[in-house]
């Protein structure tokens, strides 16, 4: 019964996570690449076979637990996990020989750490799933009935399928964690704001969501006479874009080889949708949208929407100011087109995430020995008006899967083995954050080290005292880098660090200053039967009109009549839904 009441429930879900990628250029789920993502590449590995549903997996008396002994809250004694995660926990991934090191370190000491705070032996499995096209990745294995028992989900993503019956609601085990009835827990209105109305909670976010800003090549902008903080308005932004199309930014001697911007896509595939390119949407917000009445609505269909495909149109397909690769690029092919060596075909504008990101596009331009000042410009006046600042997305979850047999006992052992130990302030919580203990980080005594040894960028670090914590040098890198976070970001998270361990670089905290003094709440997304199981017919007619302006320089009207006429009634049923829900 239980294997049949997954497969039935997911049934009208899986389509819509298969297609969600809509042109396969979003990086979706845990965030998803939001602050704390390293730059050794996505990875498309998994470790073991998952070809089995929790409920068979992990059953009393087989091999994934028993419940001879009380454990926890629940007297379910879980002794094996399958983890699923997308590319934002570092210390896990496999594609190098430097990613395998740190991951033969990290996940045995993270299942020790757990197994002493659950008072026995875990082993936990990890997949790691394609990252620039996870909601797909993920659609493929739930089509085989390949459910792990807790993985990452985007927010948007979790609404898809929080209506299944698939995701466990862990509301009750939230509110009662000892990180939250301790007080430890201070940003209480991340998960508070997730609930539905029935106060289901279907989804646990470690942090905050975190967005993106605009980095510009401080370079380029000396080069064509420019300076930053003169680019306060949509015109000065896109007068810049012109020079740098136009004009000879890279410094090489030739005018006009060059382009003024380049994004992960036009449009995002989850919310909130604009952040690749916020300048040119400005107060559009193409997807469903609650108004200030409260009433939901299409944004898409609106004359913002409109104006905005107008404004794309004019930069990607009349001036060629947009990249033309931004139409299909993955967040990755973006990137490292953004910083490559090779700055004949690049731009000088690239819109991506706070926080760890500004270190890294720093990084790899020194890296590629190219001028690395990035200058990180303020909202326009224009996304001032509108939004008030850089939409903050909703923030990624972990979400536990329901194995549907009525009994919440074993759902609740994996929350208090897995995501309350997550937030528990000490052990597991630094492994989450700064990944392998002697391979990343110690607390060793150490006569220090030095970094860039004999450049100007030449750094010691330490010495260091016993018990004092510091970062150590990249496993890949040793010479020039230190080690990355692994998937918490210590200053993004809800229930912060209390052993003292807290430490983030200084690009790192100038660039998460920046983003929080310049950010607002991304508006919440829909929730509803019809758009869970619809919304990538939606998120399909709404690219085809995309396409059809801004690619191919259509008429905006004529393709705004093809969208109504492919999804306006479904559209009209969601928002029927919306509105007359209590």
């Amino acid at each position: 019964m239980k294997k049949k009441f997954l497969s039935a429930a997911v049934s009208s879900a899986l389509v819509v996570s298969m297609l969600l990628t809509g042109c396969g250029n979003e990086d979706n789920g845990g965030n998803t690449e939001s602050s704390n993502n390293s730059v050794e590449g996505n990875t498309e590995s998994s470790s073991g076979n998952t070809e089995s549903t929790p409920a068979e997996s992990s059953a009393a008396g087989d091999e994934g637990g028993s419940s001879e002994t009380p454990e926890g809250n629940s007297g379910y004694v879980l002794t094996d996990l399958k983890v699923m995660v997308d590319g934002t926990v570092n210390s896990v991934k496999q594609e190098t020989e430097a990613q395998i090191k740190v991951r033969d370190a990290f996940i045995p000491q993270l299942e020790a750490a757990i197994g002493e705070a659950i008072g026995h032996e875990i082993n936990i499995e990890f997949e790691v799933g394609d990252h620039s096209k996870y909601n797909e990745y993920v659609g493929r294995k739930f089509v085989s009935e390949q459910y792990p028992d807790v993985m990452i989900m985007s927010a948007n993503m979790m609404k898809q399928y929080q209506g299944t019956g698939l995701l466990w609601d862990m509301a009750d085990a939230y509110d009662n964690a000892e990180f939250n009835t301790s007080g430890r827990l201070k940003l209480t209105g991340i998960n508070e704001g997730m609930k539905d109305s029935q106060g289901h909670l279907y989804g646990f976010a470690p942090t905050y969501g975190n967005g993106c800003v605009t980095y510009v090549k401080q370079s380029w902008l000396d080069n064509v006479g420019l300076k930053g903080d003169d680019i306060k308005t949509y015109d000065d932004f896109y007068n810049m874009l012109l020079a740098f199309k136009n004009g000879d930014p890279d410094g090489n001697g030739v005018d006009g080889d060059t382009y003024g911007f380049i994004s992960a896509g036009l449009i995002g595939t989850e919310a909130p949708w604009i952040n690749y390119t916020a300048e040119f949407w400005q107060d559009a917000y193409p997807s469903i949208i609650q108004g200030e009445d409260g009433v939901w609505y299409d944004g898409f269909q609106t004359d913002a929407t409109k104006a905005a495909l107008e404004r794309l149109k004019q930069a990607y397909y009349v001036d060629k100011v947009i990249d033309p690769d931004s139409f299909t690029a993955g967040t990755k092919q973006a990137r490292e087109k953004w910083w490559g060596a090779e700055q004949s075909g690049s731009s000088g504008v690239f819109t991506y995430w706070a926080g760890q990101w500004y270190k890294n596009v720093i990084d790899n331009l020194a890296k590629n020995e190219l001028p690395s000042d990035v200058y990180e410009l303020a909202p326009i006046a224009e996304i001032q008006n509108s939004w008030g600042g850089f939409l903050n997305r909703e923030a990624p979850v972990w979400v536990i899967i329901d194995d549907g047999d009525g009994d919440d006992s074993r759902e609740q052992a994996i929350f208090d083995a897995f995501l309350a130990t997550m937030m528990d302030g000490d052990k597991v919580q630094t492994l989450w954050t700064y990944g392998a203990e002697g391979l990343e980080w110690s607390t060793e005594a150490s006569e220090g080290f030095t970094l860039n040894a004999g450049t100007e960028k030449e750094k010691v670090y330490g010495p260091y005292a016993e018990g004092e914590f510091h970062q150590l040098p990249s496993v890949a890198e040793p010479e020039s880098k230190l080690s990355t976070k692994n998937h918490l970001d210590p200053l993004l998270v809800v229930s912060p660090l209390t052993n003292g361990y807290a430490t983030v670089g200084d690009l790192e905290s100038i660039s998460n200053k920046f983003f929080t003094d310049n950010c607002v709440d991304a508006p919440v997304s829909p929730s509803s039967d019809t758009y869970s199981e619809r919304s990538a017919d939606i998120v399909d007619a709404r690219n085809v009109a995309i396409a059809e302006v801004v690619v191919n320089g259509g008429d905006v009207d004529a393709a705004m009549e093809k969208y109504v006429n492919t999804v306006g009634s479904l559209i009209d049923q969601i928002l029927e839904e919306l509105n007359t829900a209590e």
